[in-house]
């Protein structure tokens, strides 16, 4: 059954299996379904509710289960499973975590600040399988539908952590570890990709700041809650890092369960979504995004057609600014309270308390610029203006005397890097055309956040304390390069759009069977 906002009675929604709009849906303006600009804001807002929320919901899970690996080592996963050398490399007794993408740190605040760090087995064999895995997800969203999807990997990797709790070998939790990246990197995409089906272009920029911002509500709470399981050591016969596996994928089980409920299909689909907005309402979501973008119908996928978008270069280029901007994003969250000791002199404790301000600093300016870009139909100046942030910021980090003063510095370089995750996936979602195309370039970009992660892990090095200028220096190199590559992209769509004025050329016209929109212009 699905909820007729409009009549305030049940309307039932047949699933025909197609999942697709209707025709008249397609073809129609988005007057022509007479409702009023209230009733307009009252759909759109419902939408928000159920889908924004949902999806917020579950990274916040997601995020929790992928940050629990340094919570339980301290706990005694190290000694019990014997975590030995380069098995899982240790920064305790502090935890950090980047709220970005999966990514668990260690931080590491002891006395000696040249602690030699390996590779660590446990952490990276999980960015093998997420990394690969990124594309097929965007496909099988599809296919399957969010509400299956979803629910399912969510219930599947909640089972896996559970199943981390019960191990008695490494090898066992490395296992695990592979297929936990399998899991996860159906999430991400998935979840970027949903989001775009829904809105306009000028609608997606606050509703990724608001997705990302409260998906990122678990840093504030994943480290006390799992100190809190720590306590149950001995409960059960089992030690108290087992418990944090346990009790945190029973809440993802439970909360995959609701999602199955919760979560709503693409507004095309025909298929069941329980107490939700009524077809005359869905069938006014796809017309009006028909008429913002014109890729609301959805082509019979191919191999071809999926991996045809790989040869349009602009997809290349957005991954590459969510791969500067994850580096940079992800290297501070792994560093900051090294940096903050180290390098400004602050306390062990003042390291620890003042790395939280920054991020509540990032959250504003996160919702402020996708608002912005929103109002004003505008993303390239949206990400330019966050590296700049992170360039001064950065800048004052390296070199100017006072330590507080250098703080202040954090503030602009965690509010840059971070404000620009959401702004990256605004930008290509409006300049792209084509559902397909749209899942491909989905998956890349994360994918592309992935191997970003890593970059990150590596730019501030032991052997260049305490003032890590390589490190703030590749930095700096990667908001450069992301404000170039936003130049390219800028100049390549005035000159595209001027030809489609003149109707010499027609933009993102590469599914052959897609219709034509000669409405579509590239977001600068």
């Amino acid at each position: 059954m699905a909820y007729d906002n409009e009549k305030g009675d049940i309307d039932v929604v047949h699933d025909s299996g197609s999942g697709k709009a209707s025709p008249t849906a397609i073809g129609s303006h988005p007057d022509e379904f007479g409702f009023t600009e209230k009733e307009q804001r009252a759909i759109v807002h419902r939408v928000d509710r159920r889908l924004v929320v949902t999806v917020g919901a579950l990274y916040c899970v997601s995020l929790m289960d992928r940050t629990n690996l340094s919570a339980a080592n301290i706990a005694g996963m190290k000694e019990e499973l014997l975590l030995i050398d380069n098995r899982y490399v240790s920064f305790a007794p502090s935890m950090r975590f980047s709220p970005i993408l999966p990514f668990y740190i260690d931080s590491t605040l002891q006395e000696n600040p040249t602690q030699t760090r390996d590779v660590s087995i446990v952490t990276l064999v999980f960015f093998i399988t997420y990394i690969i895995c990124q594309p097929p997800s965007t496909i099988i969203i599809r296919k399957l539908g969010p509400r299956i999807h979803l629910s399912a990997i969510t219930l599947l990797w909640g089972a896996c952590m559970i199943g981390m709790g019960f191990v008695k070998k490494w090898e066992e939790l490395v296992a695990l570890r592979l297929v936990l990246g399998i899991l996860e990197a159906g999430f991400f995409p998935s979840c970027v990709y949903l989001l775009s089906t829904w809105y306009t272009r000028f609608e997606v920029g606050k509703r990724y700041s608001v997705f990302y911002i409260l998906g990122c509500v678990a840093s504030a709470f994943a480290g006390i809650l799992a100190y809190g399981l720590m306590q149950m050591d001995g409960l059960g016969d089992q030690t108290g890092w087992r418990w944090i596996f346990i009790i945190e994928g029973v809440l993802t089980c439970v909360l995959a369960v609701g999602a199955y409920w919760l979560l709503v299909d693409f507004p095309d689909s025909t298929r069941l979504s329980w107490n939700f907005i009524g077809q005359r309402q869905r069938d006014w979501i796809v017309a009006r995004v028909q008429q913002d973008r014109g890729d609301s119908r959805v082509t019979e996928f191919s191999w071809a057609k999926f991996f045809k978008a790989g040869l349009d270069i602009k997809i290349w280029g957005y991954a590459m600014i969510f791969f500067g901007t994850t580096t940079v994003s992800y290297a501070l969250a792994y560093f900051m309270p090294i940096i903050l000791r180290y390098n400004m002199g602050f306390s062990i404790a003042e390291s620890q308390c003042l790395v939280a301000p920054p991020y509540v600093f990032a959250g504003v300016i996160m919702y402020t610029t996708g608002w912005a870009g929103d109002k004003w139909h505008i993303r390239g100046p949206i990400i330019i203006f966050n590296m700049v942030l992170c360039i001064i910021g950065m800048a004052i980090m390296g070199f100017h005397p006072n330590s507080n003063v250098r703080y202040f510095g954090v503030f602009l370089c965690t509010a840059g890097a971070n404000s620009n995750i959401p702004a990256t996936m605004s930008y290509q979602a409006n300049n792209i055309r084509g559902q397909w195309k749209r899942a491909f370039c989905s998956a890349t970009l994360v994918g592309f956040g992935g191997i970003g992660g890593i970059a990150g892990s590596l730019v501030f090095r032991d052997q260049d304390a305490p003032y890590y200028k390589p490190g703030l220096y590749a930095c700096i190199a990667c908001a450069l390069l992301n404000i170039l590559i936003v130049c390219a992209l800028t100049a390549t769509f005035k000159v595209q759009n001027k030809k489609a004025d003149d109707g010499t050329h027609k933009l993102e016209d590469h599914d052959n069977d897609m219709d034509h929109d000669a409405r579509f212009r590239y977001t600068y």
